[in-house]
């Protein structure tokens, strides 16, 4: 890979992730004017007619339907605008186009500078950002999660913002040891499976913050499913990542493992995600325990991602944290 750097696609890139910071704001805006506005889940639709008792009196079918179960019964039928559902199909279009401008961003970068584009912590983030939309989005096209869209924008844009304010550096070409394909094995698995656990992070907020009553929100045990079933699949993806890594580790550097902060920080979230695992197969270990569980998981590995690198040194501290 050559060290020259064509600046043009580099300038593209920037800009390419400050148009996806503003499509996922105005996606996330969307999204939560239908959240607010829209159709309660489980309600059915406004009756066109103005007969709403039916022959014989008592109560109808359509009552019965609106009086609702689970957590929320016994709420009575909500008022909704018909324009909200428009906003969130037009929203989820917005989500498309910044899922583009956020993937032409990475793409460029690479071509930019010649190599994989996440050899830094810029990069990286955005890759993450990246990840977490791109689940939403496919999720989304099998499964009813467009409540989400406002939360996990939200959390997207915050991201790339963050990476843009105070993780960015030039693209240029990365130390010796990163020139391997060891970077798209274990940084590409890491990616995937970090954008997975975001994911479940945010279900798992709104599962602790969502009360009874909140009728345009999934009850709480759609919620941890939800959660549970991005683990699950992210999981293993992350263990393959620290394998992978170990083995980066012994052609780079002739071990395995070598307590590198970054190396046991690692290992350490494998663990706080495997106990998630463990206590949520375990008889009363479910629900709010197993959510915090897997929320303090994600602390671990944000403090993996982001904190080890600038509080810690070690074989990992190439990671370009700007001074």
């Amino acid at each position: 890979m050559g060290n020259q750097v064509n600046t043009g696609l580099a300038q593209l890139s920037d800009q390419l992730i400050l148009v996806t910071v503003l499509l996922y704001l105005g996606a996330m805006i969307g999204y939560a004017l239908e959240l607010a506005f829209g159709r309660p889940r489980g309600q059915a639709p406004a009756p066109r007619s103005r007969e709403l008792v039916t022959v014989g009196g008592g109560e109808s079918g359509g009552d019965r339907a609106e009086a609702g179960t689970g957590e929320d019964a016994g709420t009575a039928a909500v008022p909704y605008a018909p324009w909200a559902a428009t906003a969130g199909r037009v929203a989820v279009v917005i989500s498309w186009l910044g899922w583009a401008a956020n993937l032409g961003g990475i793409v460029t970068r690479g071509v930019a500078s010649g190599r994989w584009p996440w050899g830094n912590m810029y990069e990286f983030t955005v890759a993450i950002c990246f990840a977490a939309v791109t689940t939403f989005l496919v999720l989304l096209l099998r499964q009813r999660i467009r409540f989400l869209g406002a939360f996990l924008m939200l959390a997207a844009a915050l991201g790339l913002g963050f990476a843009v304010l105070y993780l960015y550096v030039q693209a240029g070409p990365v130390v010796p040891a990163l020139n391997s394909y060891w970077l798209a094995l274990h940084v590409g698995a890491a990616i995937i499976a970090s954008g997975l656990f975001f994911l479940a992070a945010v279900t798992g907020v709104l599962y602790l913050v969502r009360r009874p009553g909140a009728m345009r929100l999934p009850d709480r045990e759609t919620l941890e499913r939800i959660a549970h079933r991005a683990i699950v699949l992210a999981f293993p993806v992350w263990t393959f990542a620290v394998i992978a890594g170990a083995l980066w580790a012994d052609r780079a550097w002739g071990r395995y493992w070598g307590w590198d902060p970054k190396e046991v920080w690692s290992f350490i979230t494998w663990l706080a995600y495997a106990a998630y695992l463990h206590a949520h197969a375990t008889a009363g270990w479910r629900g709010k325990r197993s959510v915090i569980i897997q929320l303090v998981a994600c602390g671990c590995l944000l403090f993996n991602l982001v904190g080890v690198n600038i509080f810690f040194g070690g074989l990992h501290s190439y990671a370009d944290i700007p001074g």
